[in-house]
C-alpha cells in the first residue's frame, strides 16, 4: 500500500522553474523507485564527484554555494564541514538529522516519503568529502512511514552499487544505517542526537568540544538536516554560481516552508529566500488567505520556538537576515498563522506545555523554569490570574534565556516574550477579568 503525506506542495511550479529544485519530482509516485530516481538523472552527480573530484573540492564547492543549514540555525554548511580535523586518526563521521520534531514543520518528512535517493545522494556526497566511510540518519522515531521508505531505498542503492564496497570502483567504500529515533523533542539537538544513537539518554552535552571535533563515539562528526544534505546534490550538479543566482546575497538557494495553522491552503512550499512572507500567506498559489477571511493576528514564522510577528511586520522576506531584523527568526521555517479569534494566552499555554514535556532536565534553568511558566499561565487562562503574574514571567523568562546548555530553554521563552510584548493588553485582560478577551472556539494548532 503506498500513502503520502497529507500535504500540499507546489511541485508543479517547482517542476516548471530553472532554479527551484527539491521538490521537482515529489509527485511522481514512482521516484521512490531508484529506476524512476536514476531515470532523472539520479546518482550521476554521485559517480562524477567520486570519480573526479577530490574532497577538498566539494568542501570549496559548498562554501562558494553560500548554503546554510536547513535545520535551524543557519550555520554555513561548507564552514561546519571544514571544521573537521585533518590529521585526526579516529573514523569520521556523517548523521543526517531527520528527526524534525519542531512544531509546524514537515518538509523533511516529504523528501524522505517522496525522494528519498535525492537525501541519500546528498549524504553520500557530503560524506566523501569529510572523508567518512560510516553514516547514519537518524529518522524520529513516530515517521514509521519515512523509516520503511529510506530503508527501502537503501537497500536497493547498495543492489545497485552506489553504495557499499569499492563505490563505481573507486576504492571508496561507503556505508550507510538506518536508525529510528527515541521520540524526543531534544533529540534534534545534534549533541543529544548523537547521545540518543549512542543508546544514551538524549541529553545535550556541554560545548566544546563540538561535534566536528568530538562527536559520535567521540570522533569527529558532522550532523546536517535532511533539506541541507538533499541541497548538496544539486549544488555539485549545478554548481555554486547557479545555486547564487536564487535567494539574497548573504542567504542564497531555496527553502521548504511548511505553512500551517489558519490558513485555506496549508501545505509545503518551496520559494527562493528571501520570499515575502506575506506573499507566502496570502497569495492564492500557496497559503491563500485566512480562514474564514478573518483578520490575521500573528505569526509565527520558523516554527513554534520563534517569536510571533504582527500583522505589521509580514511585508518581509523570508531569509535569515530579513528575519532577525523584525525581531524574529527563520527557524525551520514552520509558518503557524493565527487569527483574529486566537486567544494569545490560551496559544502560548499550548506551547509551554510542549516545551515543559519535552525538556530533558538536565539544565535547572529549563527543568524548573518551564514549569513554573506552565502553571502561571494555565492559572491566568483558567481565570486565576493575579497581579504581578505577567511581570513574574517576563522575568522567568529572562533567567532562561541564554542560561541552558541547548536552545530549548530559548525556545520556549522566546515566543512567550514576544506573545507578552505585542499583546499585554489581552494578558491583563485575562487577570482583571478571569476570562479571554476573543472568543476561542476551537482545540487545535
Amino acid at each position: 500500500m503506498t500513502f503520502y503525506s497529507p500535504v500540499i506542495t507546489n511541485a508543479a511550479e517547482v517542476a516548471g522553474s530553472d532554479k527551484l529544485h527539491l521538490f521537482r519530482y515529489v509527485e511522481d509516485a514512482n521516484q521512490t523507485k531508484i529506476e524512476t530516481y536514476e531515470s532523472h538523472g539520479g546518482y550521476g552527480t554521485w559517480r562524477k564527484v567520486l570519480t573526479t573530484k577530490k574532497p577538498d573540492d566539494v568542501i570549496a564547492e559548498v562554501k562558494a554555494s553560500g548554503l546554510r543549514g536547513r535545520g535551524g540555525a543557519g550555520f554555513p554548511t561548507g564552514m561546519k564541514w571544514g571544521f573537521i580535523p585533518k590529521d585526526s586518526p579516529k573514523p569520521r563521521y556523517l548523521v543526517c538529522n531527520a528527526d524534525e520534531s519542531e512544531p509546524g514543520t514537515c518538509k523533511d518528512r516529504v523528501i524522505m516519503e517522496r525522494d528519498p535517493h535525492a537525501m541519500i545522494e546528498g549524504m553520500a556526497i557530503a560524506a566523501y568529502a569529510i572523508g567518512c566511510h560510516l553514516m547514519f540518519v537518524y529518522i524520529r522515531g513516530e515517521f514509521g512511514h519515512c523509516i520503511e521508505t529510506v530503508d527501502k531505498a537503501l537497500q536497493e542503492a547498495y543492489a545497485k552499487g552506489h553504495l557499499g564496497k569499492n563505490v563505481y570502483g573507486s576504492g571508496y567504500d561507503l556505508d550507510m544505517i538506518v536508525h529510528s529515533g527515541g521520540g524526543a523533542y531534544i533529540c534534534g539537538e545534534e549533541t543529544a542526537l548523537l547521545n540518543s544513537l549512542e543508546g544514551e539518554k538524549g541529553m545535550s552535552r556541554i560545548r566544546p568540544p563540538f561535534p566536528a571535533i568530538e562527536g559520535l563515539y567521540a570522533c569527529p562528526t558532522i550532523v546536517n538536516n535532511v533539506e541541507t544534505l538533499t541541497t548538496v546534490r544539486h549544488i555539485m550538479e549545478r554548481g555554486a554560481q547557479w545555486y547564487r543566482t536564487m535567494g539574497t546575497e548573504k542567504s542564497p538557494g531555496s527553502k521548504i516552508f511548511s505553512v500551517s495553522g489558519h490558513v485555506k491552503r496549508p501545505g509545503n512550499y518551496e520559494v527562493e529566500l528571501g520570499f515575502s512572507l506575506k506573499k507566502l500567506i496570502y497569495d492564492p498559489q500557496y497559503g491563500n488567505g485566512i480562514l474564514g477571511d478573518k483578520k490575521l493576528k500573528g505569526v509565527i514564522p520558523g516554527g513554534a520556538s520563534t517569536p510571533f510577528l504582527t500583522p505589521d511586520q509580514i511585508n518581509v522576506g523570508l531569509d535569515f537576515e530579513s528575519m532577525t531584523s523584525v525581531g524574529s527568526m527563520l527557524g525551520s521555517g514552520a509558518v503557524i498563522v493565527f487569527h483574529e479569534d486566537t486567544c494569545i494566552v490560551w496559544a502560548i499555554l499550548k506551547l509551554i506545555h510542549f516545551f515543559r514535556h519535552e525538556s530533558c532536565g538536565k539544565c535547572t534553568p529549563c527543568r524548573e523554569g518551564t514549569g513554573w511558566l506552565e502553571q502561571i499561565i494555565r492559572r491566568i487562562e483558567h481565570g486565576g490570574g493575579k497581579p504581578g503574574d505577567i511581570e513574574k514571567i517576563e522575568d522567568i523568562c529572562g533567567n532562561i534565556l541564554g542560561r541552558t546548555i541547548c536552545p530549548l530553554g530559548d525556545a520556549a521563552v522566546m515566543p512567550i516574550q514576544s506573545a507578552v510584548k505585542h499583546w499585554r493588553d489581552e494578558w491583563q485582560y485575562h487577570i482583571d477579568h478571569g476570562k479571554c478577551l476573543v472568543p476561542t472556539r476551537f482545540e487545535f494548532v
